[in-house]
């Protein structure tokens, strides 16, 4: 009885294992496929990238002192014009006094030196002092003219009484009176010279004065230009003290955000510290480092989509773009797995209706994003997905074509191609259904029972256009 049962049971098996070979071998190869069909396809380069500004503002120190506590914070707002950071101003405060007392002073010296009052007092009194001293020597010269007259008497009187004593006329007394009167007069005459040639002599001296208080007025002048030099240099030292004074206020250029604070408490700093950094978070724009291999087909103006988890948008629903600017020079980065790579940088700006996502995800500077350059498109192009694709031996593309049920090995031309989509040129009609990703098992004229995927999908800007 047991034998029979087991007997039984191998029968069955046999039964149903041939069952399902007949099955299968009526049913085929199970495959995923989809239509070739008619659409929009684009080819275009993707590529991670990260937010910048064109242009960001750097507040430094002016010169070497001391900074201020800086009460900003990143993030923060500041609007054009207003005070950012400070240098302390007790220095400056102490240097401006200074350098303006210097000014005063000189001004002060200025007017001294041009006040003439009591040079152009002695200047008359000198001349006065002239005509006197003239009137003196006049009368001099008079007094030693009378002299004169008076030696010629005594000399003619003792003459006279010397002929009369001779005669017995005069006595002895007589004579000695006579010439004691002439040597008197002699006498007399000689320091009458002698005071008539001094005052002469301080005559000359004298007119002298008029000429030396001239020149001394004149020497006043030079002086004056000479301080009005010093003038000059001083208001110029104190029109850079201001204009230090002025530095030492520093205030943002624009209207924008604090992006980095790397100076906060008050310390001694050395000119050219960077105090701030601010920019204006609504010229953000993208900048993506693409392969140089691709970037020849990039041109200023291509649409690009905006994507990543820093948009919060996934492909084919990220923000719209546009090529702005592509750098005229390459240069090599190492990729994540040590290649080294020629790279191209590329700057994207948003669309203008991409400025308000921007600011509901409140995106910043350096984020990471993805961007998907459009280089070529076109419209009602057969199409298939681009994971029925493969190449032959001989390099060209083929796909495993599905007619009357069973896989045809068909050779194909393709044109526009992106990770997901090709359009296929020739080799395929419209309605052809294609094999997606075959098996490497998979022979030409295999049956092949297809499981039909929903397609076209994409993944390129028809959500940003």
């Amino acid at each position: 009885m047991n034998r029979k049962l087991v007997a039984l049971f191998f029968v069955l098996a046999a039964a149903v294992i041939a069952g399902i070979a007949y099955y299968a071998s009526n049913q085929g190869w199970h495959v995923q496929a989809a239509h070739a069909t008619r659409g929009d396809v684009d080819e275009f380069v993707d590529e991670r990238g990260k937010t910048r500004l064109p242009e960001v503002h750097r507040i430094t120190m002016p010169f070497a002192g001391r900074i201020q506590a800086i009460d900003l914070n990143e993030g923060q707002p500041v609007t054009a014009g207003q005070i950012v950071a400070r240098v302390s101003q007790d220095d400056l405060d102490h240097e401006l006094a200074e350098a303006q007392a210097v000014v005063d002073r000189l001004h002060a010296s200025i007017r001294e030196n041009n006040d003439t009052t009591i040079e152009e007092s002695t200047f008359q009194q000198a001349l006065r002092y002239v005509e006197s001293m003239r009137a003196t020597v006049s009368a001099a010269n008079a007094r030693k003219r009378s002299g004169q007259k008076r030696l010629d008497y005594a000399e003619t009187n003792l003459a006279r009484v010397s002929r009369l004593f001779q005669q017995g006329a005069k006595t002895q007394d007589d004579l000695d009176l006579a010439n004691v009167s002439y040597v008197e007069r002699d006498v007399d005459y000689q320091q009458d010279v002698l005071v008539a040639q001094a005052m002469s002599a301080i005559l000359s001296a004298t007119e002298l004065l008029p000429q030396m208080v001239q020149q001394y007025i004149a020497r006043k002048g030079l002086q004056t230009t000479v301080l009005e030099k010093q003038t000059a240099e001083a208001e110029a030292r104190l029109q850079q003290v201001m204009t230090r004074r002025e530095r030492g206020m520093m205030r943002s250029p624009v209207d924008g955000v604090v992006l980095e604070r790397p100076i906060q408490n008050e310390q001694y700093l050395t000119a050219g510290t960077v105090l701030l950094t601010i920019g204006r978070l609504d010229e953000l724009e993208v900048e993506a480092d693409i392969l140089s291999q691709d970037v020849v087909d990039v041109r200023v103006g291509d649409h690009v989509e905006i994507y990543g988890p820093a948009m919060g948008q996934a492909v084919g629903s990220g923000v719209a773009g546009t090529v702005h600017r592509i750098f005229p020079a390459g240069f090599t980065k190492i990729s994540s797995l040590g290649v080294e790579q020629q790279r191209v940088k590329v700057v994207i700006h948003f669309a203008e209706g991409a400025r308000e996502a921007l600011h509901d995800r409140e995106l910043g500077v350096d984020y990471r994003v993805r961007v998907r350059i459009v280089t070529d498109s076109k419209s009602n192009a057969l199409t298939v997905p681009r994971s029925a694709l493969f190449r032959s031996a001989a390099g060209n593309w083929q796909v495993f074509a599905i007619r009357n049920r069973r896989a045809e090995l068909q050779t194909v031309e393709v044109g526009l191609m992106n990770d997901q989509t090709s359009e296929i040129t020739a080799g395929l009609d419209d309605q052809d259904i294609v094999v997606l990703a075959p098996d490497r098992n998979l022979q030409h004229g295999t049956r092949v029972s297809p499981l039909l995927i929903n397609y076209p999908y994409r993944s390129s800007l028809q959500a940003t256009h």
